[in-house]
């Protein structure tokens, strides 16, 4: 890719959001508008039309036959490994680096977060460490999909196979995103989603969906998430109440139609910044993110590796530039899953990108001079 050069003023504070939203917003606006009315007019705000209308087109779009939206991508997760036979007391097994609700999910149900390392290339979770974590308490596999790109999930199926569990994709950053021609969500036996509003397809608030292409999980799916009931007053299990609202329906419609070219965008914005940052790559300054062979990556996240990450984040941050971390505290030390006794040194991989990782903006409508302007601060930056 041959960049046109713009010349950024030194002057030029204008703040740069991590993610902005609101570009969004005012692409879809009219359509969201005119779908909210119609809701509010017939008062559709529970499983409306809408609500029916974006699983059938969200499981098209990511190629299986069932989409079960829930409220939020933790419940899809947890929705996700009940309706696939996960009971209190088994094991699932997950990577170190990932957002707490993996783990959640697991620990909310009663069953056990087994942690193993990532590869030190994508940050992904290792096979290898996986297989050498199963034991006969294994019951599920749970590889993330992380910063936007699938995991190795041919490699990690065979893995719970052999121990006789299932594969449930965590999906929450990986939309429209594919590996070897299939895409996220439908690699395993579920996969759990979340369309939290800084996701590749947001919602206005919380929401999330299953994805599966076995009719009956996802048909206890919904019984879980309509407080265990099949019918009205009915109740054949303890469930949840967990359910997409009409809203979230009508404003992921609105995104959805336009996922692909955004994510296009956002591969886009993904070249130019491995272009601007090139050389200081080439300097051993700082580490750029890498697609894994096979992939299909949609850039949710661009995250580098630097030394000196903390310092380097408040200068951005000072300079204007929303940049972030993900994440600082991986989940085996926090303080929620102490009790699963893991010291430091435990998963090297994932404390050494703990401590060295930096999330820069990246969205579908950021612009070249607002990326110029981030890496020539990350630049200053890490030269000093």
């Amino acid at each position: 890719m041959t960049l046109t050069r713009t010349v950024a003023t030194a002057a030029d504070t204008t703040p740069i959001p991590f993610v902005d939203l609101g570009a969004q917003q005012r692409e879809i606006d009219e359509e969201v508008q005119a779908g909210l009315r119609l809701v509010f007019e017939t008062t559709a705000f529970i499983g409306g039309p809408d609500v029916q209308a974006f699983e059938a087109e969200f499981a098209s779009f990511s190629e299986v036959t069932d989409c079960v939206g829930v409220g939020n991508g933790t419940d899809a997760l947890e929705l996700a490994l009940r309706a696939a036979g996960v009971t209190a007391g088994g094991e699932v097994i997950l990577p170190a680096n990932t957002f707490i609700a993996t783990a959640e999910a697991v620990s909310r149900i009663g069953a056990v977060p087994v942690l193993v390392d990532v590869d030190p290339e994508y940050l992904l979770m290792d096979p290898e460490a996986a297989a050498a974590a199963v034991t006969a308490r294994t019951q599920a596999v749970m590889p993330v999909h992380l910063y936007g790109q699938t995991a190795f999930v041919e490699q990690i199926t065979p893995v719970a196979e052999q121990a006789g569990a299932v594969v449930i994709e965590d999906a929450a950053q990986s939309q429209g995103a594919f590996r070897h021609g299939r895409m996220a969500g439908s690699l395993g036996l579920a996969a759990g989603t979340s369309f939290y509003p800084g996701k590749n397809l947001g919602a206005a608030g919380d929401a999330g969906a299953v994805l599966t292409n076995d009719a009956g999980l996802a048909a206890r799916v919904r019984v879980l998430g309509e407080h265990g009931s099949p019918r009205k007053y009915h109740h054949s299990t303890v469930g949840m109440n967990s359910r997409l609202d009409t809203i979230q329906a009508v404003v992921l419609r609105a995104k959805l139609a336009r996922l692909e070219c955004w994510n296009g965008l956002r591969r886009d914005a993904a070249e130019r910044y491995a272009e601007l940052l090139r050389p200081q790559a080439d300097a051993g300054a700082v580490r750029l993110p890498a697609e894994a062979p096979g992939n299909h990556h949609v850039w949710h996240l661009y995250t580098v590796q630097v030394e000196d990450r903390d310092r380097v984040l408040a200068e951005l941050q000072a300079a204007g530039i929303g940049a972030g971390v993900h994440y600082p505290v991986p989940v085996h030390r926090s303080e929620a899953y102490a009790h699963l006794g893991h010291s430091s040194g435990a998963f090297p991989v994932t404390e050494a990108a703990a401590g060295r990782l930096l999330s820069l903006p990246l969205f579908p409508h950021i612009t070249l001079e607002q990326q110029e302007r981030v890496a020539e601060t990350l630049v200053r930056a890490v030269r000093r």
